[in-house]
């Protein structure tokens, strides 16, 4: 397998410490808020690239965080606990947030296909980990105590900016929030490993240090826990670009200067999901989630195939109408499938082939775009429907845009007689003008009118009227 590593800023030969096993981390969500459709195509991107591994015949194994504690509203170590604004915000505690939209992130994974890495860890469970591995760096010399915090110390590195498209200047005036300067640091380039309360008085969760009582940094909460979970020798992290400068380089100093040793070979990061105002940002307060696509009559899976037309090295601009494109592609797809027959003899030679399409699509640095080509393909291919039907079965493990499913229940709802009757206890009149009503609020939707067709929705809700949009049209019912 041929990828793009970030960190040399060229595409290599894919060789893992230990031959046919990966160990792989992913950065998990701060849970202060709803994921945006932005976060999630890093998060869609990355569950193709574990899966994609798999089907390569790699054995991986998979880590990530939860951060529920210890990110500050400025990646540059200033501002206000991410998880302490999300708890005020809400009138609830910080455990109680960090619960909430644990589960609400998960949720729009399953919906989205991506699948629950088998490791998950929240911050907050690995305390005892972070202060262990700041108490060695400290006694190492690559960290200091100050104004009642423990400081990585920069100038004891030979090289601290590593990924080479990164500018030192440009970094070392703190990314993408306005840098506020403390005093304590011996550099500016230094970073927090362990917060006290000499500095965060209101911060909820403390716990007891060498140094007093406080909470860790960012940074460190990723390091420690891949190092406790997947061993002292990383194959490949991952993240959205942004996290790049500062967290993933603030990981690499500490890492290995705590092992003694390289400790990530290969670094992959996906690129900005842009709209009409730039990057997507919770911090813009309004942003795009998977329950609003959903609102608006969007399949979630028609977003993760929006997604997979892309490479995830390029920046993807999301528009409504780009979005309704993937979403026709999608049904016309899942049309062609739902038409196959099972049935016809095997030709093995034929299916390889095919594979072997596939799989140069994944090894080529994870080209979705051309392994959508290699789906396709199968489709057009001189094979039999029950060979095209398994090999769609075997390539959507990796797209995981639940086709086979998608194509059984769209067979199966052609086979029944249509169900748009009226519900009982419901007059042909009043029948007649709901009908009308849901009719305004889908020719609304058609042309982006999103006020009218929000309005219409609401005037329907308050009726008790339940409106489902299915790939066999739109259906309704009264609730009690």
């Amino acid at each position: 397998m041929q990828l793009y590593n970030t960190r040399t800023q060229k595409k290599e030969e894919f060789i893992p410490h230990e031959a046919g096993k990966v160990k792989m981390y992913t950065c998990g969500p701060t849970v202060y808020h709803y994921a945006h459709i932005g976060n999630l195509r890093t998060y869609i991107m990355e569950d193709v690239l574990e899966k994609g591994l798999r089907y390569l015949g790699y054995d991986v194994t998979r880590a990530m965080n939860i951060t529920d504690v210890g990110h500050l509203s400025s990646d540059a170590d200033t501002g206000e606990d991410k998880m302490l604004s999300g708890a005020r915000r809400e009138h609830k505690t910080v455990m109680e947030i960090a619960k909430f939209y644990t589960d609400a992130f998960f949720a729009d994974c399953e919906k989205l296909g991506i699948q629950k890495p088998a490791i998950v860890v929240p911050a907050t469970s690995c305390i005892e980990t972070f202060i262990q591995m700041i108490e060695k760096l400290v006694e190492k010399g690559y960290a200091y105590i100050a104004g009642g915090n423990v400081y990585f110390d920069t100038s004891k590195l030979e090289t601290y900016y590593v990924f080479g498209n990164m500018e030192e200047e440009g970094l070392a005036v703190g990314v993408r929030d306005s840098v506020e300067e403390d005093e304590n640091k011996r550099n500016k380039s230094d970073f927090v490993l362990w917060f006290t309360k000499s500095k965060f008085d209101d911060q909820e969760l403390k716990w007891d240090s060498l140094w007093g009582v406080g909470y860790p940094g960012w940074h460190i909460e990723c390091s420690g826990i891949s190092v406790k979970y997947l061993g002292e020798y990383l194959d490949i992290h991952c993240g959205g670009i942004d996290n790049a400068f500062p967290h993933h380089t603030n990981e690499i100093a500490q890492s290995e200067s705590y092992l003694g040793h390289p400790w990530c070979k290969y670094w992959f990061h996906v690129l900005h999901l842009n709209d009409a105002r730039g990057k997507m940002s919770k911090s813009k307060g309004d942003f795009l989630t998977v329950a609003y696509l959903e609102e608006k009559g969007y399949e979630p899976l028609a977003y993760r195939m929006f997604c997979l037309q892309s490479h995830y090295r390029k920046p993807l601009t999301f528009t409504f109408e780009s979005l309704d494109n993937a979403v026709t592609s999608y049904r016309k797809l899942v049309a062609r499938i739902a038409a196959l027959k099972a049935d016809g003899a095997h030709d093995e030679a034929g299916c390889e082939a095919l594979r072997e399409k596939f799989r140069g699509a994944l090894g080529n640095d994870l080209n979705t775009s051309l392994a959508l080509t290699a789906l396709y393909d199968v489709l057009k291919a001189k094979i039999s429907d029950s060979d095209k039907l398994a090999l769609i079965g075997e390539f959507d493990t990796v797209l995981s845009l639940g086709l086979l499913d998608a194509a059984e229940k769209q067979r199966k709802a052609a086979a029944e007689p249509a169900k748009m009757q009226r519900p009982a206890g419901v007059s042909e009149a009043e029948a007649t003008e709901i009908e009308e009503l849901i009719a305004k609020r889908a020719a609304a939707r058609k042309a982006k009118d999103w006020a009218t067709a929000d309005a219409i929705r609401d005037t329907l809700a308050a009726r008790h009227i339940v409106v489902t949009d299915t790939p066999q049209g739109i259906v309704w019912k009264i609730e009690a």
